[in-house]
Formats: C-alpha cells, structure tokens, sequence
C-alpha cells in the first residue's frame, strides 16, 4: 500500500452545481477508503466547514449516486467564510477533526475559497472543476459541462420543431455568464443561424445582415443561440430589435435557465468524474497542495490554482467559422 502525506480528508461541494458532482464526491470518498484515508463529507460547501457540519464517509454512504444530478451534500456561496473570522471557525474544526486534506468541488469561488484557506492555515487543498461553463483553466472539460450541453441542444432541437411548423425565429438564451462555449457548441449542433457570445464582439448590423441573407436562401424559420453573458444585449432587447427592423417575423424567446444545470450527468461527465475525484485523492497522497485535478488530452494533470482562476479556456475560432459556414 502506497505511503500517504494526508491521513484524514474532507470533500465539500460549493457554488453553483453541475451534473456530475455526486460522481465526484463518490469517487473521492471510495478512493480514500481504498487507501485506508478517513474522509469525511461537509454539507452545503463553505458554511458546513464553519458551522461543523461534518459526515463520516464510507464506501456505502455514495451508494447509487452516481446517476444523479446535483449533490447530496448540498452546496452554498457562504459569505462568512469570505471573512478571515469565518475561515478561522471553519480551521478549528478542521483540527478538532485532524482534517489534513481537502477536495473541493466547484468553480472559480470554491477555488479562490480553497486557496485563500491553504495560505492562511496550512491545510492542503485540491480543487476539482464542476461547473457546466466549461471556463476553468487546466482542463478540456468541466464536471457537468456535456451533460449541460446535450440539454441545451435536446431543447433547442424540440425548439426548431415549433420554429419549423410555424415559420418562427427564436432566440434562445442558454447559460454562460462569462463563457459562449455551451451556445457556441449547442449553435453549432443544432443549426444555428446565428449564434452570440461574450468573447466576441457582436454587431445588430451583422445579425440583421444574416436575417437578410438567410431570406434570400429561403429560410423560412431561424434559431438565434445566445449566451446568458452576451454583452451585446440581452435576449429580449435582440428580440425587440429584430421585430422593430423585420416587422413581419414572427419572434419568440426561450430563456433554458437552470434546466441546463440539472439531470443525470452523461457518460462522459461520470467518467470525467470518477477521473477528477480519484485525482484529487492521489494527489493530496503525494502531497500536492493548492493545485487543481484537470484532464488534459485525457490524461490527469494538476494545474496551480492561482492559474486556474486567472486563465480561462479559450473558445475555438475554428469552430466559429464552420458555425458560419454552415448555417447558410
């Protein structure tokens, strides 16, 4: 049996959830109980840490979670544990326990949290990317982004259906506050004829030009895919401004909102899972500290946190240009 830097740890899940967690927490929790590693699970992210909200875990105690969505140990955005105060209950406890590890599962905050902890108090840290956003640096994908993308695109699928049957545009909103990759990958999959994303800027003047020329190859109906972070405007406002200058197009709105954060996580987000939650417990074994398990072309890599935040994925112009090409 392989020696351990780690004897007991800690696995929280924190911020917004994805598909795919649960898959995440299992594995850590399986992996540590191979190794003969206590852990323990903490409920609803930060806040459990400062209010001693501590589960004993075992092989038994993720049973038949790996098919479901969100997360059994409930998460949260703690504000209390923004302030040195709350960090310092929550390192208490941490020692109360012998905590010497911890995984956190989540997005930028969750990393920000787990590395601000590390520096203040010692305890070593792994961050795992579950965000359906896909903009954390060191990995190709995110814990729950292709369940979220295979949402969007089912959505936006049936959407065209009524689109189609009544010579409609829709413009659908899909998430992305910061990031175009699920409107530019769903756009893409589905037919988009136009689709709009933060990272680049959009013009009404070239939307209105792709309305013209779409009715010039005679299309009847049209899908307009729009991420939530569209800097532009937003769906509504692109709606209103299309009616106003194409007064005979029959417009409607589609905001997917939290569906896309929800539902049992694909095959590929439970392998990337199950991949990232084992990562996590190696590496704080080998003693590895305030890093992140990512998967680069697919192999298990540990990028620095600090760099996880301040980088983000790029999106592919390639993929940009065959969205334009093919959406004649």
């Amino acid at each position: 049996m392989r020696e351990s830097a780690v004897k007991k740890i800690a696995v929280l899940t924190s911020g917004g959830d994805s598909p795919g967690m649960n898959a995440a927490l299992r594995a850590v929790v399986r992996t540590a109980n191979y190794y003969n590693i206590e852990c323990y699970g903490v409920r609803e992210g930060y806040n459990g840490l400062i209010h001693d909200d501590f589960l004993k875990m075992g092989p038994r105690s993720v049973k038949n979670i790996i098919n479901q969505g969100g997360t059994i140990l409930k998460s949260a955005r703690s504000q209390e544990f923004r302030t040195k105060e709350g960090r310092q209950k929550a390192f208490e406890n941490c020692q109360k326990l012998g905590i010497d590890g911890l995984v956190c599962i989540g997005g930028d905050g969750t990393f920000t949290g787990a590395k601000i902890f590390n520096e203040e108090f010692g305890v070593r840290v792994i961050g795992v990317p579950g965000t359906i956003d896909n903009d954390i640096f060191g990995t190709d994908n995110t814990i729950g982004y292709d369940t979220a993308l295979n949402t969007a695109m089912d959505a936006i699928d049936k959407i065209r259906d009524t689109a189609t049957s009544h010579n409609r545009v829709f413009f659908v909103e899909v998430m992305g506050r910061d990031a175009g990759f699920i409107a530019l990958n769903s756009g893409l999959a589905t037919g988009a004829l136009e689709i709009l994303i933060p990272e680049r800027k959009d013009s009404i003047d070239d939307l209105f030009i792709k309305f013209r020329n779409a009715e010039k190859t005679g299309k009847a109906s049209s899908i307009v895919v729009v991420a939530e972070g569209e800097k532009l405007a937003n769906v509504y406002e692109l709606a209103e401004k299309t009616k106003s200058e194409f007064p005979d197009y029959d417009i409607r709105v589609a905001v997917l909102g939290h569906m896309q954060r929800g539902g049992s996580p694909s095959c590929a987000d439970r392998v990337l899972a199950s991949r990232l939650g084992y990562g996590a417990v190696v590496g704080l074994m080998d003693g590895k500290t305030n890093v992140m398990a990512g998967m680069r072309s697919n192999d298990l890599t540990y990028t620095p946190i600090e760099e996880a935040i301040k980088k983000h994925n790029e999106i592919n112009k390639d993929l940009l240009l065959i969205s334009e090409i093919l959406a004649i």
